[in-house]
């Protein structure tokens, strides 16, 4: 970054479309950081302006006030006012305001002009409110604040020229430096009323079609029929979309295998980059698909503004357990990954509440378990029809799923019982409009974590393949052994080590051992049973390898443990990072893994004896 880069931040109420913003003016040219202590994720990002001036971007948490009630609205405060350690103060505030509902907006941004800052107003989503007949006297609303106040459409490419054109000449002068008192922000009421009156026309507060879809979405009992109608038809979409590519992939990548099989000459070599690498990474990566396809319908929920109401609808019954409204989307975060889901909570503004939604983030179904799902389900459980509509396999992922769900609203339950206090604590949030998905949003967003995921596959996964390989293929055999060679390696000695904690359970001793490197990275378990058994000299696909040599009760152990296993390393790092306390992390460890070894010594009682 040039030292005379222009330092702008972006800041705003939730749900204005700051980020869409932070999109559009600085595409793939950004990086993700997070604030040391908090884990708190921000944006920075360049933008080359017209004259050639370097503007570096950064996009802050979302606030509704300075009068901060959660971490990321502290740091937003903090990082404003200049008062943040190692980062610099903003040479500009960009304020982006939702142009639909100002009334919350514009309090905040009385906030900010407070500081004695440049600051630009940013009326964004302005299409939607001409659509909706809403007047904006942009010329009066400026001259009344004493800023400049430009239109963007975020979402619309060339949405945001007014705002360029802007910054990239002479910086405002700032407001007067104002004291920031809790008499003071009384009359930041009154303000916002008067420049309401003056300057906006609004013919109704909400949208027609909002009403219309909000009468439906929310209501009691059809809401969360819709509700469940709505995730039930995501994981039915896994398979049924997924499935296809994800043979394709593996296909693929075993007939490569058996290619370089041949060319290769017999030894180590042929032996880490068929069994090892190509087997073991080529089995993972066909399941990228299926992660592809949960990870755009949450994007596309998110980005239609259903996601705050099914947090509306879930509150009575997530306060029923333990948790509250605001837990719910951190928890629907947690089924991409629980790291940005526990991050995530920082909006939870009661301590206790905030720590109840993290002990339970890790139980969501993170799409890291999915290729380990995929398999096992592809293996075990046929491809039957179901009321002649819904695919069977479909329907027990969609059970897996709901495991997890029910796991944490018991864990929750029980949290409730013992903490001490046992309030009650009413959600307020608001409700954005719908709005369509905009292509290029979702596709920014699959790119992203698309990306994340190659580069776990090129990373850790990719070192424990072959870490794996080394441990199933040395020492050699000794003269005369009689047993197949694996069970002589290193891999074979451990695995039946740990068969003895797990046999109870229904693992032999392959399961076992893919269970070590599971706790880096879960994907890695698909590798790592991969390998051990092309290494062992079961050639061809893993899924058929499994069906003639692991029980169905066995499998379906496997499958109640991952739903229930205790976290990834990282997850647990991220626990202490948002703690502070080790205490923290080992009951979140020890809980999960008590509870994951019951419910799979409970299926595998069961199923055994009925199958």
């Amino acid at each position: 970054m040039s030292a005379d880069a222009l330092r702008i931040a972006l800041v705003g109420n939730p749900n204005c479309g700051k980020t869409a913003l932070f999109n559009l003016l600085t595409g793939g040219r950004q990086k993700v950081a997070n604030y040391a202590g908090v884990t708190v994720e921000r944006k920075e990002g360049r933008f080359v302006a017209p004259s050639g001036r370097v503007l570096q971007i950064l996009d802050l948490p979302g606030a509704y006030s300075f009068d901060a009630v959660s971490p990321d609205e502290q740091i937003t405060r903090d990082v404003l006012e200049g008062n943040y350690p190692g980062e610099a103060p903003p040479d500009l505030i960009v304020c982006v305001a939702d142009a639909t509902n100002l009334r919350l907006h514009l309090r905040f941004l009385l906030e900010v002009r407070r500081l004695g800052r440049p600051v630009v107003l940013a009326l964004n989503m302005m299409d939607a409110a001409r659509r909706r007949d809403i007047a904006i006297d942009v010329p009066e609303l400026s001259r009344r604040l004493g800023l400049p106040v430009v239109e963007t459409v975020a979402v619309r490419r060339g949405g945001a020229k007014a705002l360029v054109a802007r910054v990239d000449g002479e910086l405002p002068l700032p407001a007067p430096v104002q004291a920031d008192d809790p008499a003071s922000r009384v009359d930041l009421h009154a303000e916002v009323r008067e420049l309401l009156a003056a300057t906006v026309s609004m013919p109704r507060q909400t949208a027609a079609v909002d009403d219309a879809l909000d009468r439906w979405a929310l209501h009691p009992v059809f809401g969360l029929a819709i509700l469940a109608v709505v995730m039930f038809l995501v994981f039915q979409a896994v398979y049924s979309l997924g499935k296809p590519m994800t043979d394709l992939i593996g296909d693929g990548f075993g007939q490569l295998g058996e290619y370089l099989a041949a060319s290769l000459p017999a030894g180590p070599l042929r032996g880490l980059v068929t069994d090892g690498i190509f087997t073991g990474l080529g089995t993972v990566l066909g399941f990228l698909p299926q992660i592809l396809v949960l990870f755009f319908f949450i994007l596309t929920l998110e980005e239609s503004g259903y996601l705050p109401r099914a947090a509306f609808l879930l509150d009575r019954l997530m306060v029923s357990v333990g948790l509250t409204g605001r837990s719910f989307i951190p928890l629907l975060s947690s089924f991409a990954c629980a790291i940005p889901g526990i991050m995530g909570t920082r909006s939870i503004t009661d301590p206790r509440d905030r720590l109840a939604t993290i002990l339970v983030a890790p139980l969501m179904t993170c799409s890291a378990r999915l290729p380990v799902y995929a398999l096992l389900i592809g293996a075990f459980i046929p491809a039957h029809a179901v009321l002649g509509v819904f695919n069977l396999q479909g329907l027990v992922l969609f059970a897996l799923y709901v495991a997890g769900i029910l796991g944490a609203m018991l864990v929750g339950w029980v949290m409730k019982r013992i903490r001490r206090d046992r309030s009650e604590h009413a959600l307020l949030m608001e409700l954005p409009s719908y709005r369509l998905p905009k292509v290029r949003d979702v596709a920014i967003g699959l790119y992203e974590r698309g990306m994340i995921f190659l580069k776990r596959l090129t990373g850790v996964i990719l070192a424990l393949t072959v870490l794996m390989w080394a441990l199933s293929s040395f020492p050699a055999p000794p003269a005369g052994a009689t047993e197949p060679a694996i069970d002589y390696s290193f891999a074979g000695q451990l695995g039946r080590g740990l068969a003895h904690l797990f046999g109870p359970i229904g693992f032999n001793w392959q399961m076992s051992l893919a269970l070590i490197p599971a706790f880096a990275a879960r994907e890695t378990a698909v590798a790592a049973l991969a390998t051990v058994y092309a290494v062992g000299g079961d050639a061809g696909a893993l899924a058929p390898a499994l069906a003639s040599q692991v029980s169905l009760a066995s499998a379906l152990s496997l499958l109640v443990w991952f739903a229930y296993a205790p976290q990834c390393m990282s997850t647990l790092a991220v626990i202490k990072r948002e703690t502070g306390a080790w205490r923290v992390v080992a009951l979140s460890f020890g809980y999960q893994f008590v509870m994951a070894y019951a419910a799979s010594f409970l299926v595998y009682q069961i199923a055994s004896a009925l199958t």
